[in-house]
């Protein structure tokens, strides 16, 4: 959980830098291209960033399946780790990204 958490926020700060210089350059053009080229980049980072992580889960989900057969509390408990890991990797980037940016 904890390195899809950072997978994701690095591919999410990649996309907003390359959507902060193309946003600057529609804006000499005018204020409403400048808008939809940032909404654009929005909604590509908001869908990147849910396919990876559904796609993580998902593999996850499989690997733990071959590993614990047909015990389903065993593999529930693995998810529940790995859920745990990606919301303490967030909650930390959060809280030192609100510091350090």
């Amino acid at each position: 959980g904890a390195i899809t958490s950072v997978i994701s926020g690095f591919l999410g700060m990649k996309i907003a830098t390359y959507a902060n210089a193309r946003t600057t350059l529609e804006a000499r053009k005018g204020v409403g291209k400048a808008f939809i080229v940032a909404f654009r980049s929005g909604a590509v980072m908001g869908f990147l960033l849910a396919a990876n992580g559904l796609l993580v889960l998902y593999i996850t989900i499989l690997l733990f399946k071959l590993y614990y057969g047909e015990d389903w509390g065993g593999l529930f408990e693995s998810i529940t780790g790995y859920g745990l890991g990606g919301s303490s990797m967030a909650l930390f980037g959060r809280v030192g990204g609100g510091i350090y940016t």
